[in-house]
């Protein structure tokens, strides 16, 4: 795990679809997925925040957590939404980050998110290492979660 995949908001752009398509130049097994570098790589504070919060399109701060207003109205909403359908929190990872610091937080990342098979990082979007079941996501390119 990069520290500079982890964006502003907690997300850890490690786990996200579109990077790990991009890592793996998946889209040449048949898919046709945008592609992501992460966050911070490409220059965006944060694709979920940066365009309604004046203090990450600034990059006047580097986590949410340093906001007065943390967490604010649209990191709980997205948050809720990857607690329920992706299984993780951006506000547990930005609290986490706070109280134990990055390097804490990127070995429980890389621990928590392993492979048991092979040792790659498995998706966040959908449960899968995609380098050990590619083939799941081939059959059914929508498939999350063991659905």
């Amino acid at each position: 795990m990069d520290e500079k995949l982890i964006a502003s908001c907690g997300m850890n752009c490690a786990l996200c679809i579109a990077y790990q398509f991009n890592e793996n130049d998946l889209n040449k097994r048949g898919f046709h997925r945008k592609y992501c570098l992460g966050c911070i790589p490409r220059g965006e504070n944060c694709l979920h925040m940066g365009d309604s919060c004046e203090l990450l399109a600034k990059g006047s701060v580097r986590f949410c957590f340093e906001c007065e207003k943390f967490p604010c109205k649209r990191l709980k909403v997205l948050d809720k939404r990857y607690r329920t359908k992706y299984h993780m929190s951006m506000i547990d990872n930005l609290e986490f980050i706070k109280a134990n610091g990055i390097e804490a937080f990127l070995e429980k990342e890389k621990a928590l998110w392993r492979c048991q098979e092979c040792g790659g990082t498995i998706c966040c979007h959908n449960g899968l290492c995609l380098n050990c079941n590619i083939d799941t996501l081939l059959s059914n390119k929508k498939y999350r979660w063991g659905e």
